[in-house]
């Protein structure tokens, strides 16, 4: 039903989408429209990737559902720079670190929860995600922050240049650590899991899979571009500003992809691929979306330092902390899930107070 849902969505906002642009519709109208259209493109990427997860495994396919899921916000984040939006793209990357780790996994925790009294995942990729986001959050946005209070314009560009390529590096060279050489060192938590998954038939087949991944990206590409031209209209409409919109509505739809798979991973109780698309996606934007963005602003007019507001810091630190110290057992449940839901609705109602 859900399916028929999206791809009725899906066949009917594409077209809609062009021809609004092109006959110049209202913009909250096309707002909506654009919306509804990268979500229900995002449900294809997520069975896709959902497809090649049960091919390759949970740790590649978290990993290929957080890069297409990811790749949707880095194509708004992009078309915003170009707007010279670099509030709202650094708000929106605050929204995705907030999403994943509160929205996303709360969501996923507490509806995993729901149906199976105790949720096991694997605890030494916890903790090995539970150290990459510190170092992520806490030190490699933290810092700039600290430093910037004394620097220059182009010191501030500068250091964030530096910061940027170092994330990177460390970024693939976690990707190497678990995928080459640590790649079978540390087992799932469930070998009973495990097996089962092995034994699961994917919906699409490994071409068709990569082929709609594909497809669909351009098509978000396409209406992505659109949907920030629409953003200050929308804001003076309902009176959101920048910040509440890049947090919460862009991080979003941005992120729809990896919302609807980790939700249906942990309801299927495959709680190592939701769990890896919640932390995993975290630490791809963080150690390499963001740095990219920064890197991608120098072609454009307006440059972008990796330096976010103070309750942008605060609120991501407070995230990874409150992450850290509920997933470190290996361990879920549904009330667990509801704190850190709890966690993203405050954040919520402080941003759109702000």
């Amino acid at each position: 039903m859900v399916n028929k849902i999206f791809m009725v969505l899906t066949f009917a906002g594409v077209p809609l989408s062009v021809i609004g642009t092109l006959l110049g519709w209202p913009s909250v109208a096309l707002f909506i429209i654009y919306c509804l259209t990268i979500i229900a493109l995002a449900s294809y990427m997520g069975r896709a990737t959902e497809s090649l997860a049960i091919v390759a495994g949970p740790r590649i396919g978290g990993l290929l559902n957080a890069t297409f899921g990811n790749a949707v916000e880095l194509i708004i984040s992009i078309f915003a720079l170009r707007e010279g939006l670099v509030e709202v793209v650094l708000a929106s990357l605050t929204g995705s670190v907030l999403g994943n780790l509160l929205l996303v996994a709360g969501l996923s925790f507490f509806i995993g929860g729901v149906k199976y009294k105790r949720q096991k995942f694997n605890v030494y990729d916890a903790r090995h995600n539970s150290g990459l986001l510190m170092f992520a959050v806490v030190v490699a946005f933290v810092i700039p922050e600290v430093f910037s209070m004394t620097m220059g314009e182009g010191e501030r560009m500068t250091f964030s240049i530096g910061i940027s390529v170092i994330l990177i590096a460390l970024y693939l060279a976690a990707l190497l650590f678990k995928l080459v050489t640590h790649r079978g060192v540390y087992q799932p938590a469930e070998k009973e899991a495990a097996a089962a998954h092995h034994e699961e038939e994917p919906e699409w087949s490994k071409g068709k899979a990569i082929a709609i991944l594909a497809i669909a990206t351009v098509a978000v590409a396409y209406v992505s571009e659109n949907l920030v031209h629409t953003f200050e209209a929308v804001g003076e409409t309902f009176g959101w500003s920048e910040l509440f919109i890049g947090v919460v509505i862009v991080a979003i739809v941005g992120n729809a992809a990896e919302h609807a798979s980790a939700i249906i991973m942990a309801f299927k109780n495959k709680m190592d691929i939701a769990v890896e698309i919640a932390i995993g996606s975290t630490l791809q934007v963080a150690m390499f979306v963001a740095p990219v963005l920064v890197i991608a602003s120098l072609f454009f007019p307006t440059s972008m330092p990796l330096v976010f507001t103070l309750p942008e810091l605060i609120t991501m630190v407070t995230a990874v902390l409150l992450m850290v110290v509920i997933s470190n057992d290996g361990e879920t449940n549904w009330f667990e899930g509801a704190t850190l839901l709890a966690a993203y609705i405050i954040v919520g109602i402080g941003f759109y107070l702000l």
